[in-house]
């Protein structure tokens, strides 16, 4: 099921774009606490993201680049501010398309129903992103962030941050690992996976994530 994640300060215009999305047959939902709502678009994973401008705290120009900076995930602007410029800056900031209020219901559900056609037609609808306890992985550069601290991974240090956080909570033993390098045709010894490990380790405590992972003797690694 598709979601659309609502980013709506205006109760009344939030409960009706969610009853809307819902009588479609898309799954909603809306930001409640405006200065999590990174954190919500993270934990939601939505598929199109329908946005304010005027937000509390931050407005919606902030958001969009924030989002942008994890996720190509469509955008659509939907505000009362309709000058040239903020719509100019909505697209600039990479947003996808931009709805003026008042609007017409069948317009925002046309437009949504249109942009999802465009971006999921022929790709998958897995999240651009991976999350646990504030840490994000990105999938699509490989960068992890924690507390707007980014640090760039290696192919092989991506790959089994990537095993680890899908399995948040198990113990994911080395062999499971190693083959699942090894797939990828990167031929990884058990000497080198610890290597990969302990720079892994050293790349996480640099931006605050000290023992993100721990070592299971006889078994493995775990995230928990």
């Amino acid at each position: 099921m598709f979601k659309v994640l609502i980013v709506e300060d205006d109760p009344k215009i939030r409960e009706i774009m969610l009853e809307n999305i819902e009588r479609w047959g898309y799954e909603g939902s809306y930001v409640e606490d405006f200065t999590q709502t990174l954190n919500t678009f993270i934990e939601f994973k939505p598929h199109i993201v329908l946005l304010d401008i005027n937000l509390p705290c931050f407005d919606g120009f902030y958001w969009c680049n924030k989002i942008r900076e994890l996720s190509k995930v469509p955008i659509i602007f939907v505000s009362s501010r309709n000058t040239n410029m903020d719509i100019i800056m909505a697209m600039n900031m990479g947003g996808d398309d931009f709805i003026q209020k008042p609007f017409s219901l069948d317009v925002l559900m046309a437009k949504i129903q249109a942009i999802i056609r465009r971006t999921y037609s022929y790709t998958s609808v897995e999240s651009d992103v991976v999350e646990y306890n504030g840490a994000i992985l990105n999938l699509k550069d490989s960068n992890l962030m924690f507390n707007e601290e980014k640090v760039e991974l290696t192919k092989n240090e991506f790959k089994i941050l990537y095993i680890l956080m899908k399995n948040n909570g198990k113990v994911v033993s080395r062999d499971k690992i190693m083959r699942s390098l090894w797939e990828d045709e990167s031929f990884v010894d058990d000497n080198t996976l610890t290597v990969n490990i302990n720079r892994l380790r050293k790349k996480l405590s640099d931006i605050g994530l000290d023992d993100f992972i721990s070592t299971r003797k006889g078994q493995g690694y775990i995230i928990q």
